[in-house]
């Protein structure tokens, strides 16, 4: 059928480009704040793609449900400003009609959708804050950023380098100062490397460098120059810990039903239904008056999903505070948005219905 070929192909190319845009701008922001936190020692450098590629899977959800909205808003208010939707009303395709094609197109990513928010976005959250307690465990010369000195974990010791290797495995120009009984000591190296011995001790192996030791407001201090010189790097012992209630699995989710587990499951649940709900919506909301403009549809279509977005977050807190019930939370705000649908569905085809009865009483 050439009418939902037409949209399909219409949907699909607008939808790709929306999603491309905001994975650009989404992996952008998340790139700068990475940075950021490499830039101040809070993570390693090499951890930044690792954070940065997690991160993109958790917003995956919610940017496919807003690419959905946005292609089928952008599409149909097109076809209403470029006059294409008074050849398909005329040719018997009513309001009605965009539903079937809209589905076709919706229910594999909100199927998609769904799958990410109950399976993949937990996994990732849950990866993410393991990778980042692996690293504040280790005292490794990786996790310092060039340029900013690096204090250990017991408080010993302050290690500062120049610049990393291309691959951040060599570090070049090191500083190291270290607190041992009562004795301090500086050591400087043109280059060092981390190397595990055969019992599982980790050292930082400095190369070509000079080390100065001695009681602190004293001159008596002791010059060694080195070839290569180890510090064995203390790591952190391993602590039990509860992940958070974001990064468990919904089965778990399922089996352990408190205030808490219910509210993550309003918002994992309701990724999906809001996308499908949005994708409804955004056809009644597509249309375009000619003497109003087309940024009148769009900035009532923002502000749509704002509300949408927002009340979900309202619902899932008044849920963890049991202010209302797993079903009301669950269920609310869709059914509340399916019923606007239908409304905004029934105004439009009830006026073109009377503007239709009104010509035909004037032929």
């Amino acid at each position: 059928m050439i009418f939902q070929r037409t949209l399909l192909r219409e949907f699909a190319i607008t939808g790709i480009g929306t999603l491309l845009v905001l994975l650009a701008i989404t992996v952008t922001t998340q790139f700068i704040r990475f940075l950021g936190y490499a830039a101040r020692g809070s993570i390693s450098t090499d951890a930044v793609v690792t954070f940065l590629g997690l991160a993109g899977l958790r917003y995956l959800p919610i940017l496919l449900s807003l690419a959905l909205f946005v292609s089928i808003l952008l599409s149909l208010s097109r076809a209403y400003r470029d006059s294409e939707m008074v050849v398909w009303f005329t040719s018997g395709q009513g309001l009605l009609s965009w539903i079937r094609p809209t589905l076709l197109y919706a229910l594999p990513l909100v199927f998609t959708i769904g799958l990410l928010s109950l399976l993949l976005t937990p996994w990732a959250t849950g990866k993410a804050e393991e990778y980042r307690r692996l690293l504040e465990s280790r005292e490794d010369v990786s996790a310092i950023s060039p340029g900013i000195f690096k204090e250990s974990k017991r408080g010993d010791r302050v290690f500062f380098v120049e610049k990393l290797t291309m691959d951040l495995s060599v570090v070049a120009n090191i500083f190291v100062y270290s607190e041992e009984e009562q004795e301090t000591g500086v050591t400087v190296a043109a280059r060092g490397f981390t190397e595990t011995s055969p019992n599982g001790s980790r050292y930082l192996v400095l190369e070509d460098g000079r080390r100065y030791v001695g009681p602190p407001g004293t001159a008596e201090y002791k010059i060694i120059e080195f070839e290569k010189y180890g510090v064995r790097l203390e790591e952190k012992a391993q602590q039990t810990y509860l992940p958070s209630i974001r990064s468990r699995p919904t089965n778990e989710l399922l089996q352990e039903r408190n205030p808490e587990t219910d509210a993550e499951l309003v918002w994992r649940v309701g990724m999906p239904l809001s996308a499908l709900a949005l994708s409804m919506l955004a056809i009644p909301l597509s249309f375009v008056n000619p003497r109003a403009g087309r940024s009148v549809n769009l900035m009532l279509a923002a502000f749509a999903y704002l509300l949408y977005n927002n009340s979900l977050s309202i619902v899932q807190t008044w849920v963890s505070q049991e202010k209302v019930t797993f079903a009301v939370g669950l269920l609310g705000p869709h059914l509340l948005t399916f019923a606007i649908v239908a409304f905004l569905f029934y105004r439009r085809v009830a006026v073109s219905s009377l503007f239709s009865k009104l010509r035909r009483m004037r032929a």
